[in-house]
């Protein structure tokens, strides 16, 4: 089921209805409630999906319990590591069978000249968002673990918390220590907190429909034909795409959020306005920061993170992106943009003093807005070139064969812009495309550009300016929903 669908629009007002004037007798109703509807969210895609999240939640659960027992024990920690380390092995083993199985024999028998395998394969269905769900039960054994974590006997509690429906499929990813809490505790209604809910929701459909679904469009004509479009006119398919995964994304989690809100829930942030950071490391604390986080907190901190010889650590901020572009496909195309990310980041880590040095030479620096300027815009450019991998895996694209036309098959920007129209109009969709394209993205990068809370800002403004805010979007929102649902880019991990 998706957000932004028919079906959920039926299914939201139900479920908010019955969860506050018919659950809300008691907290353990109200969890029990929350299991239900969520398994139908999930199971609304396919069924089976049910028994895979129900058994993870169940041995994530019951590791919790075991680590704890054995933990109290003399002489119990070697069986609480085997606990936490058969746990791990467990998800890593569902995840590694349902997404990444095929991947590696196919790649295996590619490169030992196997000519035969299809026998071999699997060829099962990818669980909707097995990745987020898998790490979220993940970090709760490995917390409990190391002993950051009291493990919770309410099983109703912890199945809630692990399906819990706004962030199933796309996340944001969320630590136990957060999310779980507020699952053994009572909530009442909060009706500053449900408006405040509905204004991010709000605000994350008009990223989604009106901004990222116009620029899929824009996108995918020219990732699609890129073997007979100029250099200039792929430079400006990447923009496209850069600017459709981000409203894409961060709208869906804008949406969740809000949503949360309705249920009396705080999710965490996992966008903080990306596409204004200076330097690339910077941008990835801002950029889906539950799963850098994650990352950061699992796997680079356990690798020895910067407490090590400096090619250690930048070894090791590869190793991250590595894993982060392999937990996003089983496609060698993510592998290569997580390297290239990983070099990028580890490159900047490097150089740091160095650039903070030269600084004082460049003249362009002298200025404090222009000095913000080019390093925004350096940092935004590096990441779209890293991003051609991404979109080539998601359109089975050649990224080389995108790369080698970006840098030789120039035809100036007008003459570009020229041929992209002109395939527009081939592709029977509409020329004033371009100018939804750049009203929209305008909005975007205006609204948060001071970095403060969309909510916030709109809750500040006078009423007339306020309400007109409101009935503007949702003008918008639904004009362009009546064109048709796309999927959000991020459930398909």
């Amino acid at each position: 089921m998706l957000f932004n669908s028919f079906e959920f629009a039926l299914f939201l007002p139900a479920v908010f209805l019955l969860y506050w004037f018919v659950f809300n007798r008691s907290l353990r109703a109200q969890n029990l409630f929350v299991v239900g509807v969520s398994y139908l969210f999930y199971g609304w895609w396919n069924w089976r999906f049910l028994l895979l999240i129900a058994f993870t939640s169940l041995c994530s659960y019951a590791s919790g319990l075991l680590i704890d027992h054995h933990r109290k024990r003399r002489g119990g920690e070697t069986w609480s590591r085997a606990v936490s380390a058969g746990n791990i092995l467990l998800n890593l083993a569902i995840l590694g069978i349902f997404k990444y199985y095929d991947f590696f024999v196919a790649s295996f028998a590619e490169l030992f000249g196997i000519a035969d395998y299809d026998n071999l394969l699997l060829q099962i269905i990818l669980p909707v968002g097995i990745s987020f769900y898998t790490f979220q039960a993940l970090s709760y054994s490995i917390d409990v673990y190391r002993g950051k974590l009291a493990p919770t006997r309410d099983i109703v509690a912890f199945f809630a918390f692990i399906s819990f429906f706004p962030q199933l499929v796309a996340g944001p990813i969320e630590r136990a220590a957060n999310l779980l809490p507020q699952f053994l505790r009572p909530r009442t209604f909060d009706t500053a907190q449900a408006v405040d809910g509905l204004r991010q929701a709000l605000w994350g459909f008009f990223k989604k429909i009106v901004v990222a679904d116009n620029c899929a469009i824009l996108a995918n004509g020219i990732f699609d034909n890129y073997e007979n479009l100029s250099g200039g006119a792929l430079v400006i398919g990447a923009v496209a795409f850069s600017f459709q995964i981000y409203c894409d994304f961060s709208g869906y989690s804008d949406i969740a959020i809000g949503i949360a809100r309705l249920f009396g829930f705080s999710l965490m942030r996992n966008f903080n306005y990306p596409y204004f950071s200076r330097d690339i490391a910077e941008f990835w604390r801002r950029w889906h920061i539950s799963m850098t986080g994650w990352f950061r907190d699992y796997v680079y901190f356990s690798l020895g993170g910067s407490r090590c010889a400096p090619w250690r650590h930048y070894l090791n901020i590869v190793i991250v992106f590595l894993c982060s572009g392999l937990w996003h496909g089983a496609d060698w195309r993510y592998l290569a943009w997580g390297l290239a990310c990983g070099l990028c980041a580890a490159f900047g880590a490097m150089t740091a003093k160095a650039r903070k040095k030269l600084e004082k030479f460049n003249p362009l620096y002298r200025q404090a807005w222009l000095k913000a300027v080019c390093q925004v815009t350096i940092t935004d450019l590096l990441f779209c070139v890293t991003l051609v991998f991404f979109a080539a895996a998601l359109y089975n694209a050649d990224p080389f064969a995108i790369y080698s036309s970006m840098l030789q098959g120039w035809n100036g920007l007008a003459g570009s812009w020229h041929q992209v129209q002109q395939m527009l109009l081939d592709c029977g969709i509409d020329g004033r495309l371009p100018v939804v394209l750049l009203f929209g993205t305008f909005v975007v990068l205006a609204v948060e550009h001071g970095g403060r809370s969309v909510t916030r800002w709109i809750r500040e403004q006078v009423w007339p300016l306020r309400w007109t805010l409101y009935y503007a979007a949702a003008a918008a929102i639904l004009f362009f929903a009546a064109f048709g649902q796309s999927a959000f880019i991020y459930q398909q991990y």
